[in-house]
């Protein structure tokens, strides 16, 4: 039972006068079965939450009950103060502005200067130090669509630079691996597809709006595939980019050579991408095994030459 979701279900009884067990479940994600459980648990803890069936029935909080503030403990409070704040570096608008005062509100003035401390130990900026100057204003654009359900148009740079016009039914923001995508509905493919922002161009609100299909939700962990893909590369690097390094594997993955060098058991998947890596790291990198792998990169390194030589 994830206190997160307590917390949140809370702030919505708050909000609004009454809710049903579908919308909440929906809401979260959750089964109907798992947001009974939430709510007796929430009774349990004091807060009188009471359920009327039938047609507009749900869940509300007894008018006449008053939440204590002392109900969040602090490390709930700078938890939501936190995530809130994170998200007000990418998400402009009231609603963030008002949920932080929300939030603020429940907190007592001895408690005040503890709970900043905490707050101020974890800094979370979602915005870019340098890129593509458009994923700002996209991002606005794509989250009036949702609040909307109105259709997006625009073009898409896909593998190997193939660009194409999508139409798009818009369903969930994903920020994954520090870069912000869309899981929407393609027309093209006539399939859900994850797009990554900052391959869009030209991007527009149709006046289309549309009626939402049964949302799919992306898949974001490949941890288990990738393992199965992923081949024992070693690699011989100098110290100079050992930090570039440390963003693909571990310190345990470092064996000392000399004062100068470390061999280093590097994940590698073959495809463009993980090569791409490697070239990145110029001559400061050599690759030592497996033997294919080391000719590729010396093929992929010769053809680079080619270009300048012309």
């Amino acid at each position: 039972m994830k206190i997160d979701r307590l917390v949140s279900i809370i702030m919505i009884l708050l909000d609004k006068k009454r809710i049903g067990a579908q919308e909440l479940a929906d809401m979260f994600e959750v089964s109907p079965r798992t947001i009974y459980r939430d709510i007796d648990a929430i009774n349990m803890a004091g807060i009188p939450v009471r359920s009327t069936s039938g047609v507009g029935g749900g869940f509300e909080i007894m008018q006449e009950y008053k939440i204590d503030k002392k109900f969040f403990s602090t490390d709930d409070l700078s938890a939501l103060l936190m995530g809130l704040s994170s998200l007000s570096s990418m998400v402009r608008g009231d609603e963030v502005v008002h949920a932080l005062a929300k939030v603020k509100s429940f907190i007592p003035a001895e408690r005040a200067k503890d709970i900043e401390l905490k707050v101020n130990q974890i800094n979370i900026d979602l915005s870019q130090w340098i890129g593509n100057s458009n994923i700002q204003s996209y991002f606005e654009i794509i989250k009036s669509a949702l609040q909307e359900n109105r259709l997006i148009l625009f073009e898409y740079v896909a593998h190997h630079g193939n660009k194409r016009v999508r139409t798009v039914e818009p369903y969930q923001l994903v920020l994954k691996g520090g870069h912000w995508y869309l899981q929407g509905y393609c027309y093209i493919r006539n399939d859900f597809r994850l797009f990554r922002i900052s391959r869009m161009s030209n991007l527009k609100i149709l006046d289309e709006a549309f009626t939402s299909r049964k949302f799919q939700k992306p898949i974001l962990e490949f941890s288990d595939i990738l393992e199965t893909m992923q081949i024992k590369t070693k690699i011989r690097i100098h110290k100079s980019i050992m930090d570039r390094v440390l963003d693909y594997c571990t310190y345990e993955d470092f064996l000392k050579d000399g004062d100068e060098y470390y061999i280093v058991d590097f994940p590698f998947v073959e495809n463009d991408y993980h090569y791409d890596i490697l070239l990145g790291f110029g001559n400061k990198c050599e690759c030592l095994e497996p033997p294919h792998i080391r000719e590729n990169m010396k093929r992929k390194i010769h053809d680079i030459a080619v270009i300048y030589e012309k």
